[in-house]
């Protein structure tokens, strides 16, 4: 564990043998089990080479950590990072499947008489209007990149570019987890080499 000692507290854990450090925020000593009964009893102590750090070499009664665990440094940066990224792609993950779910559902929907279609159903009806849509909003994806515009910019027109490409997707019946599967299967590929593949195939499909 870590915490503050003042000259006091170190003169406390000297003579005492139980680690014992001061609140700053209580402006008071405390030793560390004196409420839980997981005392440290310290051996030695050592300081660092510039004497602004200390460290109390003991053995504990119980947990160190006033979470239970046998120490408070339990939790690995590392560790941490990779479960962030991981939360982080599951997120973008559950936000495509979502938009696909709702494409899909404005697929099966059936539109009456005098109703006034969604956005997502006119695209949906007119392959026309969904590939123009499609290359307008991918030359205004470029356009952000060429016209130095900022990263919300970028962003949204990705987003335009990515919701109206999904649309496509339904049209055709492909699922984002097929793009997703051919992206997967590319990480191990360069792209050059995965590039003369589809030519060599498409020589081969002619």
């Amino acid at each position: 564990m870590q915490g503050f000692a003042n000259r006091e507290a170190i003169a406390t854990t000297i003579s005492s043998r139980k680690a014992t450090f001061y609140s700053r925020s209580r402006s008071t000593l405390w030793t560390k089990g004196e409420t839980s009964n997981n005392f440290i009893n310290v051996h030695d102590v050592f300081i660092d080479c510039d004497r602004d750090s200390i460290i109390y070499l003991g053995k504990p009664d119980g947990p160190t950590c006033h979470t239970g665990a046998e120490t408070c440094y339990y939790t690995s940066v590392f560790d941490l990072l990779k479960q962030q990224e991981a939360e982080e792609n599951k997120l973008a993950l559950t936000s495509l499947y979502a938009l696909e779910s709702t494409i899909s559902q404005r697929k099966t929907e059936l539109i009456g008489e005098n109703e006034k279609p969604s956005w997502t159903k006119r695209l949906l009806l007119n392959d026309k209007l969904l590939c123009s849509k499609i290359r307008e909003e991918a030359n205004e994806l470029c356009q952000t990149l060429e016209n130095n515009e900022d990263e919300k910019r970028t962003a949204s027109e990705m987003a335009d570019v990515l919701y109206h490409a999904m649309v496509l997707l339904a049209k055709k019946g492909v699922k984002i987890e097929d793009v997703l599967q051919v992206l997967r299967l590319r990480f191990s590929q360069s792209g050059i080499e995965e590039k003369k593949s589809r030519v060599s195939q498409k020589s081969v499909d002619d």
